[in-house]
């Protein structure tokens, strides 16, 4: 049963690679909208808190070794010291926070939106600290450029991803059975 869940975390991996690098419309600044949170969403609330986690972990590891798997088809070092390396540090925690809260509640539909928006704040804060950080600029300041253009796009992921991650989650528990 590992290797089957080391597998699906594979294919999770996999999906938050395909779907991170492509920029949506509109931009912000230099923190760029995608759908890597959409992606991370749905695989810490379909696997459990490890795998889903496990997941995230890879797909930062990819990135860091050169694969064009972050946001605009960037890779490397100076992706995670650079402006936005706080959220890619903060997917991290996004991921074990929705993950842990999903498996604990995984029963209760309402358990789907509420972990996701629990697991968007570490993301928050890991990000919007870096880029006040890295860009040498008062935390509002940031917090005004880093978060709140993203809500309304946010929580449009977690509706969507609220209603996908259950039937993918219920899905896997038969497979798995």
């Amino acid at each position: 049963m590992k290797i089957r869940n080391m597998v699906f975390a594979a294919l999770f991996t996999a999906v938050i690679c395909v779907l991170s690098p492509i920029p949506l419309p509109p931009v912000f600044g230099v923190i760029p909208l995608t759908l890597t949170t959409f992606a991370i969403y749905i695989a810490a609330s379909t696997l459990n808190w490890k795998y889903g986690t496990l997941a995230v972990c890879v797909y930062i590891l990819i990135g860091l070794i050169g694969v064009p798997v972050f946001s605009n088809f960037g890779a490397g070092v100076p992706r995670i010291v650079g402006p936005t390396g706080g959220f890619i540090i903060g997917y991290i925690p996004m991921a074990l926070v929705t993950g842990l809260f999903v498996d604990k509640f995984e029963q209760k539909r309402w358990a789907y939106p509420v972990a996701m928006v629990l697991g968007a704040l570490p993301l928050y804060a890991c990000g919007t600290l870096w880029y006040a950080v890295s860009q040498h600029v008062p935390f509002a300041a940031a917090l005004a450029a880093c978060v709140v253009p993203f809500l309304i796009g946010d929580a449009i992921k977690i509706i969507a991803a609220s209603v996908i991650a259950p039937i993918l989650r219920k899905t896997l528990k038969k497979q798995r059975a």
